[in-house]
């Protein structure tokens, strides 16, 4: 992919956030919400970046963790949240 098509699809994804975030109707949003909408655009934008970002976000301690992230991205599934 070409760098002007990655900046593309990433101002399309901030546009998005941004969009559910102003129509969500509420003056403050938990940053959990926002760590969602993120990841989300992610998983669907950059397979890599996804699992970057969610290892951080996720707080991984472990290489289970990792693959259980790879195998949900490979699969079409959601992350459960961290307990």
């Amino acid at each position: 992919r070409s760098a002007e098509s990655i900046s593309v699809a990433a101002s399309a994804a901030i546009a998005s956030i941004e969009e559910k975030l102003l129509t969500s109707g509420q003056r403050e949003v938990d940053s959990v919400y926002v760590g969602e909408l993120v990841m989300a655009e992610l998983k669907r934008l950059d397979k890599v970046a996804y699992i970057r970002f969610a290892s951080v976000y996720k707080n991984f301690e472990d290489l289970a963790e990792f693959q259980d992230a790879i195998e949900a991205v490979g699969g079409g599934q959601e992350l459960s949240p961290k307990a």
